[in-house]
This record gives structure tokens, sequence and C-alpha cells, in this order.
């Protein structure tokens, strides 16, 4: 089953390949990638945490993150899919690798654990956080690191982790 999936995967992620994009969206991808490494999420999560009104929000993201990174690199060690640029000839990536597996997205994860635990204490401004998260996946993608499927879980994990937290530290 992997390997229809990474089929269609790679088909998928040739075509994106083909694409021009303007190079404002190119920068922008490029810069919007890194709201998902872990230096930004953990960054977050301790400045949530340093003031008294957002400690609890800054709790929930901090553990949701640790939660959904433990999950990710069990799996990325467990699966071990190789990334586009090192399984589609002529395909090159955009940016460094952060390391050799490809499922699920790190990046994808922890961005969309800090977005979902913020939706699930202030929707407001959870909105704003969900369409970052769902951009960094975009950029993983864009940036030839990732496969969609990576990318989508990577964010699936992310929620979980966030709902799971929420119910529990309520």
């Amino acid at each position: 089953m992997l390997e229809r999936v990474s089929t269609g995967d790679g088909r998928l992620m040739v075509a994106v390949a083909r694409r021009t994009v303007p190079p404002w969206m190119d920068l922008g991808l490029r810069t919007l990638t890194h709201a998902g490494d872990a230096t930004i999420t953990v960054g977050v999560s301790l400045l949530l945490v340093s003031w008294p009104d957002t400690r609890y929000l800054g709790i929930l993201t901090a553990v949701a993150n640790l939660s959904s990174h433990l999950a990710v690199q069990f799996l990325k060690r467990t699966v071990i899919r190789q990334r586009p640029s090192a399984r589609l000839p002529g395909l090159t990536a955009l940016v460094d690798l952060p390391d050799q597996f490809s499922f699920p997205s790190g990046h994808s994860a922890a961005a969309m654990a800090l977005a979902a635990s913020t939706f699930l204490q202030n929707p407001l401004i959870g909105l704003v956080a969900l369409t970052v998260a769902l951009g960094v996946g975009a950029s993983r993608v864009y940036l030839r690191v990732h496969y969609v499927t990576d990318v989508v879980v990577g964010q699936a994990l992310g929620a979980a982790a966030a709902v799971v937290v929420h119910l529990t530290l309520r």
C-alpha cells in the first residue's frame, strides 16, 4: 500500500516541481517553512509560558508539540521513507534536509500542534495559527523535502496531540 501511495505522491511531487512561482512566493514559502522549526515552536511555547495570561496555553502547546515530536520520530525510524530528492531522479530539495527520513513531516506536526492547541483555547487567534500551519505544510512540499502524505500525516499527528492534551489537561 505504501508503494502505491508513494507512486502517487511521486507523480504529484514531480508536477509541483515543474511549476514556477513568482520570486515573492518562493521567498515567502522559504520563510514560512521556519514556523515549523523546533527553535520557533519551542520558543513560542516558552514565550507563552513566561506570561501569566498565556501560561496555560504555553503548557498545552509545549506538551502537544513534545507528544507529536515523539510520534513523528518513532514513525520516521519505523517507516524509513526516503525524501523525494533521494527517491525521485532529477528532483533536488530547495533547502537543507533536517534528516534523511521523510515520513511524516515534523515541521508540519509541530506547526499544527501549536495551531490546534491555540484554536482549542482561542478560536479567533487559532484560525490565524491554523492558516500558518497549513502554509508550513504547503512549504514543505514546495521545497521538495516532503511528499503530500508526509505533510497530511504530520498535521494529523499534531492536531491529534493537541486534542488529546487539551482533553487530558482540562
